[in-house]
């Protein structure tokens, strides 16, 4: 009788790769809130951190203005981080925050802004509710972490 050949099957190769968060990797801000806050802030300061929010008293209302378009209440503001200071700055409404035209306030920057997560995430700003997109959710955690938070 023949010997009988038998077959050794290997176990099956994944070819995934692995993926290794970073949380310490520096963000730049976005170049244009940058350009457009730095006349606001004092001299010789460096912003680590920007983004955009809106203030409403609560996500339904923000939803039901964001989504009809009716933002004649709505606030919108550019925040500025710098080593020294957090800048809110009042924006136009039809630039949707992005070009300011006053300073707002100073708060310390000793503030935690986060965390943030989901689309929007709800930012506490000088005393009033702000809303922010997630893809300024990296910029808040940045603030966050050179805060020591």
């Amino acid at each position: 009788m023949a010997p009988r050949a038998q077959i050794a099957l290997a176990a099956p190769q994944t070819d995934t790769e692995r993926v290794i968060a970073t949380p310490n990797v520096p963000h730049n801000p976005r170049a244009d809130l940058v350009e457009s806050a730095l006349p606001f802030l004092p001299a010789c300061s460096e912003i680590r951190q920007a983004f955009i929010g809106q203030a409403a008293p609560n996500f339904f209302y923000f939803i039901v203005t964001y989504l009809t378009g009716i933002m004649s209440r709505n606030k919108y503001r550019c925040v500025a981080v710098t080593d020294e200071a957090i800048y809110v700055l009042d924006s136009t409404k039809w630039s949707g925050g992005a070009k300011p035209q006053e300073l707002v306030g100073r708060m310390p920057r000793h503030t935690r802004l986060g965390p943030a997560f989901g689309r929007w995430t709800e930012v506490d700003l000088l005393g009033e509710r702000h809303w922010v997109h997630k893809r300024f959710h990296d910029q808040i955690a940045a603030a966050d972490r050179e805060g020591g938070f």
